[in-house]
């Protein structure tokens, strides 16, 4: 076991959870903000009032569904007390609700996590559900937010949670009565009751997989709940089997893995003093698997096995890290070595920065650039918590900018490039709501600006990777493959082999920095959630001609 140079790090592995990079000559979408539906302003002292029969963990959660869709938070963001979001949790439910709850528990924070993780990632499917127990189609489609959203935690939690059904009735009617009005509470107790029945008789109104490819890619989108177009571009590339394997890894709950300790000998004694489930990885030397607790569903720690190292201080102190085993295995293909100058390109949160630095026994540097200044700020607390901030400085810069003016080139440079997130969906559920095929061909041409801005950093003879935690090989391999054709002769770039500066090169480049299987045929690193149940990664090593 590798001793490690540094007080190891607590990062949530949520790549896709950065601040999205925008081409520079685009603007950007405004967002809506959370409308706090129809209600008659309550005076101060209405609001101030502390309802103690609303249930607390529906109220917050019913809040944070609308701060998500309707407010653009970010799911992983929003952590057990609402830190990170920019406010107390219950002041978001008062201005929301009208009222404050009493404060969560340990229970209730666990409860918050699961039905707000779970309806998201189930949204679709329970839309379904609430349409179709509608008296008209038009009374789902111009539901107010507040209500749908209240409707929404009733289903998923009859449905998929299998709570007491009578309980979630009745709890979720007084939600609607107090937030909303009568009417409204009158409404949920009518669908919930409605569907408690069908629940038990075993006839759900589901759709059938029945029709042309277009009928059963809108059924099967249903079922699974994912976006249409999904299912249709990976039904084209992957075949439906497959297709539907991913998706049901996708809605599956997802395991942390516990990164670099002091050595991983160490941290599994920890571990088994604890008397926490683990298991060691089959792919790299410094994690360990977590296999019941440290979980999370939106970046949130929960479960038994997980408070159980966060009360012992593993994480506070810096003793192990959160990250999944896809990005640790892109690390490896970046191969940082002591004395090496390298610069990671769209670096916050730092997961993948700070693992790098750890592997050069405080000689050389790493550049973390991003253009996202608060993160920035938190990556360089992760590196002075794990000791490593001697390695590591921080640049706030857009890419593109930041290459243009740059005269110094670098031994590596990793481009952790901003990209679709379809292949973390099952951490990141919400992010399948907000994509389309036309952020998908936005996204590539950032890609290719920054791929082409991330050559300019890298010396004759050094070494420039690409990854994205997406599956797609659109943001893959044909990013490469373009970018290859555009720079033929000016970056004169080549897969690495034995010889590793010619330009027709064939063989693998990543063979000797990742395990066997997870070198694609076109000789990239490639983890894919459903053969290797990861998170889907992807990454290409190529390097500078001399």
């Amino acid at each position: 076991m590798a001793q490690v140079a540094f007080l190891p790090r607590i990062i949530v592995s949520a790549d896709t959870s950065k601040a999205p990079l925008k081409p520079l000559r685009r603007t950007q979408r405004s967002r809506t903000s959370i409308s706090t539906n129809k209600r008659v302003p309550r005076s101060p002292l209405q609001r101030t009032k502390l309802n103690v029969e609303v249930s607390p963990h529906r109220a917050v959660s019913a809040v944070r569904l609308m701060r998500i869709e309707l407010g653009g938070a970010f799911a992983d963001l929003l952590n057990e007390k609402g830190k990170g979001s920019g406010d107390n949790e219950m002041g978001y439910v008062e201005r929301t609700l009208g009222f404050c709850t009493k404060e969560l528990d340990d229970r209730d924070l666990r409860l918050v996590t699961d039905v707000v993780g779970g309806t998201i990632r189930w949204r679709r499917y329970l839309d379904h559900l609430i349409c179709s127990l509608c008296h008209e189609e038009s009374t789902f489609r111009h539901m107010e937010p507040l209500l749908l959203q209240i409707l929404r935690i009733g289903v998923y939690e009859i449905v998929k949670l299998d709570m007491p059904p009578y309980a979630v009735v009745d709890e979720n009617v007084r939600l609607a009565k107090v937030a909303l009005r009568p009417g409204a509470g009158n409404m949920v107790n009518g669908i919930l009751r409605k569907l408690v029945v069908l629940k038990e008789k075993n006839s759900l109104p589901l759709p059938i997989l029945e029709g042309d490819d277009r009928a059963q890619a809108r059924a099967l989108a249903t079922l699974h709940s994912h976006p249409v177009w999904m299912v249709r571009r990976w039904t084209k590339y992957r075949g439906q089997e497959e297709a539907i394997k991913l998706m049901v890894w996708n809605n599956s709950d997802p395991r942390a893995n516990v990164g670099r300790g002091v050595t991983r000998a160490d941290l599994v004694k920890q571990l088994n003093l604890l008397k926490v489930p683990h298991e060691i990885s089959l792919h790299l030397d410094d994690f360990i698997r977590m296999k019941t607790g440290l979980q999370y569903i939106d970046n949130n720690l929960s479960f038994s096995g997980g408070k159980t190292v966060i009360q012992a201080g593993l994480l506070k102190q810096g003793l192990c890290a959160v990250q999944d085993e896809s990005a640790g295995l892109v690390v490896s293909v970046v191969d940082a070595q002591p004395g090496e100058s390298i610069v990671d390109c769209c670096a916050a949160p730092g997961g993948k920065t700070v693992y790098m630095a750890s592997h050069m026994s405080g000689q050389g540097m790493v550049y973390a650039i991003d253009i996202n200044k608060g993160r920035l700020r938190i990556l360089r607390e992760t590196a002075k918590l794990h000791q490593v901030s001697s390695v590591i400085t921080t640049i706030h810069s857009d890419l593109r900018i930041f290459a243009d003016n740059e005269s110094a080139k670098y031994d590596k440079v990793l481009l952790d490039a901003p990209c679709s997130g379809l292949g973390v969906l099952s951490k990141r559920a919400d992010l399948r709501w907000n994509k389309s095929l036309e952020d998908l061909e936005e996204l590539k041409n950032l890609q290719d600006e920054l791929l082409d801005a991330a050559s300019l950093l890298v010396k004759p003879g050094g070494v420039l990777i690409y990854s994205t935690c997406s599956i797609d090989p659109e943001e893959n391999e044909e990013r490469v493959d373009t970018f290859l054709l555009r720079h033929p002769v000016r970056a004169a770039y080549a897969t690495q082999i034995i010889s590793p500066f010619l330009w027709n090169s064939v063989l693998n480049p990543v063979d000797r920095f990742v395990p066997p299987d997870f070198v694609s045929e076109c000789s990239f690193y490639f983890s894919d959630p459903v053969k290797h149940s990861l998170d889907g990664a992807f990454a290409a090593r190529l390097v500078r001609a001399l």
